[in-house]
């Protein structure tokens, strides 16, 4: 029986994995690779905010988990982990529902020999009082399309009221990371397109958007010398930039700061923080922390298990010489930590006992897209340095770190051709999801 490698998350880390995995040991028999999702359908987590704002066409862009798994010789499996028995080393799964509740596939069990888990991270709220409730957030391509569909919906109903008097909208967006910078800057790009296509009735100016963030800065994990053009640019847009402000209470139509200010709005936004699922905390007496990751070694074996690796944001993978700091939980990190995996998992089959490589962290640089207007970042390497971007050269870098993720999953010819397709489509679609 040939050795059993259950992925568990289909995140751009487990995917990548469980393609590379199949394309080698799966292909010549010598493992049986399983991928297992929630979901039918992958979508690369960095594009979610162009999603939201209508940017970028999910339909279009997102990966058959089914189709994957043909063309790359492992085997997908539909559902939920909910337990692990590490003794009988098996995962449990929970059963599929349909829109209608009926049940689509059954609870069931499925065994492994070596287990993987990358079940990726979700927003943490850190309990703040109202925010589930009246916070949208930005983890799930449903979740990027309900901001999408309520965003528009203002739109819509303003143009469709013919009032004279110029309507307003106003979004607050709570963290001002990546993701919410990103946001704040495609949203001011989504409202001149919306009104570029008729509905004017909101004008581009009067999109009031409002950037929050407990720290003194915008970007707090990136170099200030990123931060501070960052913020400026933000500014020069008209986004209101609130920094040194803690959310203390959202409710329905705005959120409250410790400050004492308050901030009305009717799209808000909940970008600040992370956590790993709730599930992962104390499952079958794994070591895990405070936001639910689970403990790792560097070899990536969790700390109580050499039969599971955990990877990615749901991992707490020490940092050495960093005074006790984890790998940042970023996308550069994830496609490391996979290109690992791949080296130790075959190790395991045939490497005859040897030792497994570690894992350490290699910061490349970053980058931040502000849509149209402008990408800045920086980036690193063993001969350059670190070199500052900025303007039409960094959103040329950036693009490219979306095409590296197609070429890890598609190779390069089909990534070519759907490069192509992407040009092709723009002459013939509108520049923003209208529906």
């Amino acid at each position: 029986m040939s050795h059993r490698i259950l992925i568990v998350g289909g995140g751009a880390g487990g995917l990548e994995l469980a393609t590379r995995l199949g394309r080698t040991l799966g292909k010549r028999g010598k493992a049986k690779v399983t991928l297992v999702d929630a979901n039918l359908t992958h979508i690369w987590k960095p594009l979610l905010h162009e999603v939201a704002a209508g940017s970028l066409n999910s339909s279009e862009d997102e990966l058959n988990y089914v189709a994957q798994a043909k063309w790359n010789h492992f085997e997908f499996q539909l559902g939920r982990m909910t337990g692990l028995d590490r003794t009988e080393q098996r995962i449990s799964l929970s059963a599929t529902l349909d829109e209608r509740g009926e049940v689509l596939v059954p609870e069931r069990q499925l065994g492994y020999d070596s287990l993987v888990i990358a079940v990726g991270s979700t927003t943490n709220d850190f309990g703040t009082a109202g925010a589930a409730e009246h916070c949208l957030f930005l983890d799930t391509r449903e979740q990027a399309e309900r901001f999408h569909s309520q965003l528009l919906s203002h739109y819509l109903r303003a143009h469709a009221s013919q009032s004279d008097t110029t309507e307003q909208i106003s979004v607050a967006i709570v963290g001002a990371g990546a993701t919410g910078v990103e946001l704040a800057a495609e949203l001011h790009h989504a409202a001149h397109q919306l009104a570029a296509y008729g509905l004017d009735s909101i004008r581009p100016e009067n999109m009031r958007i409002t950037l929050i963030e407990a720290g003194p800065r915008v970007l707090p994990a990136l170099p200030e010398r990123i931060g501070k053009p960052v913020h400026k640019t933000l500014e020069g847009l008209g986004v209101t930039v609130m920094t040194n402000a803690s959310v203390s209470q959202v409710t329905r139509d705005a959120l409250h700061t410790a400050q004492g200010d308050t901030i009305t709005a009717g799209l808000k936004v909940w970008a600040a923080g992370i956590r790993a699922p709730a599930f992962l905390k104390d499952l079958a007496g794994l070591e895990s922390n405070r936001i639910n990751q689970l403990q790792v070694r560097p070899t990536l074996q969790t700390t109580r298990d050499d039969n599971i690796f955990a990877f990615g944001d749901c991992a707490a993978c020490p940092q050495p010489g960093s005074e006790g700091r984890n790998v940042p939980p970023r996308a550069q990190a994830a496609h490391q930590q996979a290109s690992l995996l791949v080296k130790s998992l075959k190790l395991r089959i045939d490497g005859q006992g040897q030792a497994l490589p570690e894992y350490r962290y290699r910061d490349y640089g970053s980058l931040i897209s502000l849509s149209s207007f402008s990408a800045i970042g920086n980036l690193m390497g063993n001969l350059t340095g670190s070199v500052m971007l900025e303007g039409w050269l960094a959103r040329v870098f950036y693009v490219s770190l979306y095409r590296m993720h197609q070429m890890a999953l598609y190779g390069p010819l089909r990534t070519m051709l759907l490069m192509l397709s992407d040009r092709i489509g723009r002459s013939t679609e509108p520049r923003l999801k209208l529906h």
